[in-house]
């Protein structure tokens, strides 16, 4: 998931968005642990975008929090 992508999205989407990649990650560990799969790759790929989701939604937070505190 890109970046770009991710920015273009409200506030609710991101949240909507980290709770699904959250809930296929554990799904995954689930799987691997109980010797299911071996995609790791793809494990690797869903930590990517949650920490992605997660840093651009402090970016905001920062953003808004530095807009309060210049008025």
């Amino acid at each position: 998931m890109k970046a770009e992508k991710i920015r273009n999205q409200t506030d609710a989407e991101l949240q909507d968005q980290e709770r699904q990649l959250s809930d296929q990650l554990f799904k995954l560990k689930f799987q691997m642990n109980m010797g299911q799969t071996e995609s790791l790759k793809k494990i690797r790929g869903l930590r990517k975008d949650i920490a992605r989701v997660k840093t651009i939604m402090g970016e905001r937070t920062r953003g808004a929090q530095a807009t309060t505190e210049k008025k």
